[in-house]
């Protein structure tokens, strides 16, 4: 049993999140999210977090001009509607003022209004009702077309002169395969956030199969060169 398996129901989640705006950062359920903090309005979320329910919401910014806005403290920029929550699972402090955490994915949330907080990081208020079946470990696994994305990496990394861990990959659950692509994928915040927005899982193996597809299309064969 891991520590996100407490959360069996949406009443077991709360009603508002510390959220993290983060432009091409996503988490998903169960996905594991490693963040390196060191802003002060963001040191003092995760000291308020690990104080509480240790549950922080990963959202981005809505946009290049809100990404950009993000970086700058005070700004409130428009967020995207829908994030991830996830648990701090792993906690570090540095020797130079930083923390480094890990954040496991537990549900997706629908954000519904921004809290008047007083606190120096943004609060907002969510609901969980349209990802219910988050919160069941491997939803939909059953419906994912594995061999096809498994075509499609071995792919993607000779063309990229990259290795993998295979064994590791084939002991992987297909949500877990499905979830850690789509986190660590190179793609841009848009794609991104379509990847977490994908209704079922299958519908999220599909789209990273198709982005991935994609960006082999459009390689020349000096893009193709390892240097």
């Amino acid at each position: 049993m891991t520590l996100t398996d407490q959360y069996r129901d949406i009443a077991d989640l709360p009603g508002a999140l510390p959220v993290f705006p983060l432009a091409g950062a996503i988490l998903l359920p169960r996905g594991q999210l490693p963040l390196n903090i060191f802003e002060p309005r963001y040191l003092k979320m995760v000291d308020d977090a690990i104080r509480s329910d240790r549950i922080v919401g990963m959202v981005q910014p809505d946009g290049d001009e809100a990404i950009a806005a993000s970086q700058i403290e005070g700004k409130k920029p428009p967020l995207c509607a829908i994030g991830c929550a996830g648990r701090i699972t792993s906690f570090a402090e540095t020797g130079d003022g930083r923390i480094v955490i890990t954040l496991t994915g537990i549900a997706r949330f629908r954000v519904m209004g921004e809290l008047p907080a007083m606190t120096p990081y943004r609060q907002c208020e969510v609901s969980w009702d349209e990802f219910a079946d988050d919160l069941t470990p491997g939803h939909g696994q059953d419906k994912v077309s594995r061999e096809r994305l498994l075509e499609i990496l071995k792919e993607y990394l000779e063309t990229h002169g990259l290795q993998a861990d295979w064994r590791a990959i084939r002991l992987s659950s297909n949500e877990t395969l499905v979830n850690s692509l789509c986190t660590i994928s190179p793609y841009g915040p848009r794609e991104k956030q379509a990847l977490l927005e994908a209704r079922t899982l299958e519908d999220r193996n599909q789209m990273l199969i198709a982005l991935t597809e994609k960006a082999l299309r459009e390689l020349t064969p000096g893009d193709a060169t390892v240097q």
